[in-house]
C-alpha cells in the first residue's frame, strides 16, 4: 500500500516523470522527483490543492512539469523506472526532497529562495523547495 493511491498506469506515468526530470542525476535524484510528485498528491495546500491523483499532478497546467512538454516524457517507462517510482509511492523519501513541494535546475547555485519558498538543499544540478509548516503542514506529516 502506498502513502498515495496509484493504479498500474500512475505508476508508469509517475515513472516517467521522474526519467523525464532527472535521469541524469541517477537513481537518487530520479527518486527525489518522486517524493516532490508523492508530496503534491499526498498534501492539500498552496498551489495543490486540487492534485489528488498522480495524473494530476504530472500534468497540472499551470505550474506542472516541462517534461511533459517534450517527447522523451511519453517514451514507455522501464522496469527499474517502475520500481523507483513504486518506492516512492510506497513513502520512501529522500533530503533534501522529503518535504519539498517544488525543485529546479538552475544555471548556478541555489537562490535561498525561489517564488517565495526556501530552498531545503540541492542534488546534483536541482535545487529543492519546500514550503512553510504554516503554509501547508500536511507537507510536514510523516508517511
Amino acid at each position: 500500500m502506498g502513502v498515495v493511491k496509484a493504479t498500474q498506469e500512475d505508476i508508469k506515468t509517475l515513472a516517467r516523470l521522474m526519467r523525464a526530470e532527472a535521469e541524469g542525476e541517477g537513481k537518487q535524484g530520479m527518486l527525489m522527483v518522486g517524493n516532490v510528485g508523492v508530496n503534491r498528491v499526498k498534501v492539500r495546500c498552496l498551489d495543490f490543492k486540487d492534485i489528488n491523483t498522480i495524473p494530476r499532478m504530472v500534468f497540472q497546467s499551470p505550474g506542472g512539469f516541462e517534461a511533459t512538454q517534450k517527447g522523451y516524457f511519453y517514451q514507455r517507462a522501464r522496469s527499474s523506472e517502475i520500481r523507483l517510482a513504486k518506492r516512492a509511492i510506497a513513502g520512501e523519501r529522500f533530503h533534501p526532497a522529503s518535504n519539498a513541494l517544488w525543485f529546479f535546475k538552475p544555471g548556478g547555485s541555489c537562490p535561498a529562495q525561489w517564488f517565495n519558498q526556501w530552498n531545503s538543499g540541492r542534488f546534483k544540478s536541482h535545487c529543492f523547495y519546500i514550503p512553510t509548516e504554516s503554509d501547508c503542514p500536511e507537507a510536514y506529516n510523516t508517511y
